[in-house]
């Protein structure tokens, strides 16, 4: 009975996650997820007893732990990160702590579409920037007088990401509002803006566990900035919910960031996977964008229809993800996986073309 509900909800346009069914033996390809598991010292520590045990105490209201090994990781200090239930969390702390300003915002016309759903949600004003016609961002176009910028670093859904001296010009030319960089998929090729925090006090990068720590399932993700942009957020959380991380979330937060050989192994895997994919969808006539992602965003050859491939392969049990959005109708989005899942679907392509 929407009569009930508060004139912002009746107003809403909520974001639509990529789908998640429970099919048996169904190859996954449309959320970007890890084909791999995470860190194996996750595993050990989800077989402790004494995880459990825990769970009866109130976590650290702080995430202290998990905060310490991410600065080190990333070569910052603790209070220069800031950590919450995935980066979607986090992102909902900077636009409601740093990016509702008097001013609109900015960010591209096409990119991660839980962005306008904040604006909404938040009442923030903003103003998007077409990308280019190779979908490239072209950050020289951010140039109004604003009251904050946020764009992925590598963009979703075209994958293809920004150098560290683009994002530097603009740190330099924008100096009087935040600039917010999202890195749900920099580990994957791309330059992380971190290196340039400490020179730049505007600058709050956001990253996540979800893709290259192979945690989704766990939802954790963080900011890192200087301490005054982390001050913000945390007085935003501790107003809504001093207690975003549980026990359990922390202390695999840990064991992922502390396990460097195995994260590197798998991202050098996943990209090596993409570009023999990348390879073989050109070799069947495919356009497909240069990523810097766990993804690929390809165009079909002629006779092959993007929603129709879609829908053609999931018949055959392989999802993958499709948007009808105008200027990316023509094109899908496919997770990378193993390399057998990967077979599976150029197998599959290769039957559809003949």
């Amino acid at each position: 009975m929407s009569s009930y509900w508060s004139p912002l909800v009746h107003s809403l346009d909520p974001y639509i996650p990529g789908e998640q069914p429970r099919v048996d033996g169904l190859i996954k390809l449309n959320t970007n997820e890890s084909p791999y598991p995470p860190a194996p010292g996750v595993a050990e520590l989800l077989q402790q007893p004494a995880t459990a045990e825990r769970l009866r105490l109130y976590p650290d209201p702080n995430s202290q732990s998990l905060k310490d090994a991410i600065a080190e990781d990333q070569g910052l200090a603790p209070a220069q990160v800031f950590v919450g239930n995935g980066s979607d969390d986090v992102l909902a702390m900077a636009f409601m702590g740093l990016l509702k300003q008097a001013r609109p915002i900015l960010f591209p016309d096409i990119t991660y579409s839980f962005y306008p759903v904040y604006c909404q949600l938040f009442g923030v004003e903003y103003h998007t920037i077409p990308l280019a016609e190779d979908f490239s961002l072209d950050l020289d176009a951010y140039t109004t007088d604003n009251g904050g910028i946020i764009f992925a670093n590598p963009n979703a859904p075209t994958g293809l990401a920004q150098s560290l001296d683009q994002i530097e010009a603009l740190l330099q030319r924008n100096t009087g509002s935040v600039v917010v960089v999202d890195e749900a998929y920099v580990d994957f090729g791309a330059e992380s803006a971190v290196a340039l925090i400490n020179r730049y006090p505007n600058l709050l990068v956001v990253q996540t566990f979800s893709k290259s720590r192979s945690l989704a399932g766990m939802r954790l993700g963080f900011a890192a900035g200087q301490a005054h942009l982390i001050e913000a957020l945390n007085r935003v959380k501790n107003s809504f919910n001093p207690y975003p991380i549980d026990r359990i979330a922390e202390a695999v937060g840990c064991a992922a960031v502390r396990d460097a050989g195995y994260f590197e192994a798998c991202c050098q895997q996943i990209m090596a996977t993409r570009e023999a994919v990348t390879g073989a969808l050109v070799g069947l006539g495919f356009e497909v964008l240069p990523s810097k992602t766990n993804f690929v965003f390809a165009r079909p050859p002629a006779g092959l229809d993007a929603a129709e491939l879609a829908n053609r392969l999931r018949q055959d049990n392989v999802l993958i993800r499709y948007f009808n959005k105008p200027r990316i109708s023509e094109f899908v989005r496919i997770s990378i996986g193993t390399d057998e899942q990967m077979s599976r679907l150029l197998s599959l392509v290769r039957s559809y073309l003949q």
